[in-house]
């Protein structure tokens, strides 16, 4: 079991495993040094999340299955770059955040008040 703290202070919840998430897929948005993009915000991605993100070149909607990546869709949750996630921000389009499966060291890149803002407000289910 993960000892990860979320940026809350409480453990890491499971972010996904439909579709299977986090740059070990493992379903948590865990981080260590291989992991150089930072997959530390669990986000349930929008379509105008996903609009914005290929726009400045991160597809996240195309499947890459020889990564075990299966291309995503609005509703899905899924651990991002917290970069880009903070340029969707920036630009007026970040999609909502699971806190609670959320790794704490997002806070080094963005403050928890805007994670807050943009926290999801309902349980996560796979449609």
């Amino acid at each position: 079991m993960s000892k990860a703290k979320n940026v809350l202070g409480g453990p890491l919840k499971s972010c996904s495993t439909e579709p299977l998430t986090g740059f070990y897929r493992d379903g948590c948005c865990n981080t260590g040094p291989d992991d150089e993009g930072l997959h530390t915000i669990c986000c349930r991605v929008t379509a105008a999340f996903l609009a914005h993100q290929r726009s400045i070149g991160n597809d996240l909607s195309t499947p890459f299955p020889m990564y075990g990546f299966p291309g995503l869709k609005p509703g899905d949750q899924w651990c991002v770059c917290i970069t880009r996630w903070k340029e969707s921000f920036e630009a007026g389009c970040a999609c909502p955040v699971d806190l609670e499966a959320t790794h704490m060291h997002a806070l080094e890149f963005v403050d928890l008040e805007d994670l807050q803002a943009h926290a999801v407000t309902t349980p996560y289910q796979r449609s």
